[in-house]
């Protein structure tokens, strides 16, 4: 039994959510060591983007990529179809680096895009948690997790550790800048964790309804969009909440209008956007009866939230991003236990999906 599991009586996602530090923490070098393999693999070749190919938990991390790696590198980077490459005539990739994410490396379709991407003679990289897996005999570089085992349904230790992965990558791929913030996640973690946990369900509905089953709209933008899309999907997952996820340009040009009174929003306020344009968003929402939930930096007072989380003020955009998805991970595990909810097991879910 692990220090970790040791300390918490609990459920196993409590238990995991606590090790995301110690995993980031201890991944470091070989991550360095993978990442550095892979920028020497697609170095002097004729690679001008990346596809990315992905699902779940995993397709939101390689969302963080696409954005993280296009402010930092002005690397053009996509997510594929992976149903496109099941039959027939699959899509060309020539000139691309082709990067399969999956935990469990099990996958078939993430499998079959890297294979098809080999047979056309592209470099291939994997990101998984077992390097023993289909998905990383199909790559010419593997970066290891290094997370070990996940119990829990709901990936949590697996998704930050992707996401240290790929600011690994960037860093390597020619954003030097980031290693002193990638030093410093490990205890932002720790102190964000320590935060979370602390904290009762939230309440999603306000003084009036059920604050429990209330639907919610996730909502971000760069960065904080994948942590959006990402809180939305654990919530969902692990609480049984129904939760969707938008860029803030997509919620206004059309869903914001099934917003109001009865309906949650969680806004994740990421610091790549000014806190006037964040208290532009909120207040609007609250307006039209929406209870908001606002991940904002410290000391924003002008983000006039029914509920607000803060972060500490003066973190880079990515790494603001990165931490808050601690809270989304938290508070399904909240809403989940007021629930009754088995957050380890919920209905319906297996840890490794097959998707083809």
């Amino acid at each position: 039994m692990s220090r970790v599991e040791e300390a918490v009586s609990g459920s196993m996602l409590e238990a995991e959510i606590r090790e995301q530090p110690a995993v980031v923490a201890a991944r470091a070098a070989a991550g360095l060591h993978a990442a550095a393999e892979v920028a020497a693999l697609t170095r002097g070749s004729d690679v001008s983007y990346w596809a990315i190919a992905a699902r779940g938990s995993s397709d939101n991390a390689a969302r963080f990529a696409q954005y993280l790696w296009g402010r930092h590198l002005g690397l053009a980077t996509y997510l594929a179809a992976p149903s496109l490459y099941a039959e027939g005539r699959p899509p060309v990739m020539a000139r691309a680096a082709v990067l399969g994410v999956s935990q469990s490396g099990q996958s078939p379709d993430i499998v079959r895009v890297l294979s098809i991407a080999r047979d056309q003679g592209r470099p291939t990289i994997a990101i998984t948690n077992d390097a023993s897996s289909p998905l990383a005999g199909q790559a010419d570089v593997v970066v290891p997790l290094l997370a070990g085992r996940e119990r829990s349904v709901a990936a949590t230790k697996t998704y930050t550790a992707t996401l240290h992965a790929v600011a690994q990558l960037a860093v390597a791929l020619g954003a030097p800048d980031l290693a002193d913030d990638l030093d410093r996640m490990p205890d932002l973690l720790e102190a964000t964790v320590s935060d979370a946990l602390v904290r009762s369900a939230p309440d999603l509905s306000g003084p009036s309804g059920s604050s429990l089953a209330t639907p919610l709209t996730t909502v971000g933008r760069g960065t904080g969009f994948a942590t959006a899309a990402e809180t939305a999907l654990k919530i969902r997952e692990v609480a049984g909440i129904r939760a969707e996820s938008y860029p803030v340009p997509d919620l206004l040009h059309g869903p914001v209008a099934a917003n109001g009174v009865g309906s949650a929003a969680w806004v994740v306020c990421s610091p790549s956007y000014p806190p006037g344009y964040w208290s532009e968003v909120v207040s609007g929402l609250v307006a039209s009866g929406v209870h908001v939930v606002a991940v904002h930096e410290a000391g924003q007072g002008e983000i006039s939230a029914p509920a607000s989380i803060e972060l500490p003020a003066g973190l880079p955009a990515w790494l603001f991003d990165a931490a808050a998805v601690i809270h989304g991970q938290v508070a399904a595990l909240r809403l989940g236990e007021a629930r009754a909810v088995d957050v380890d097991r919920p209905v319906g879910l297996n840890k490794v999906t097959r998707t083809t």
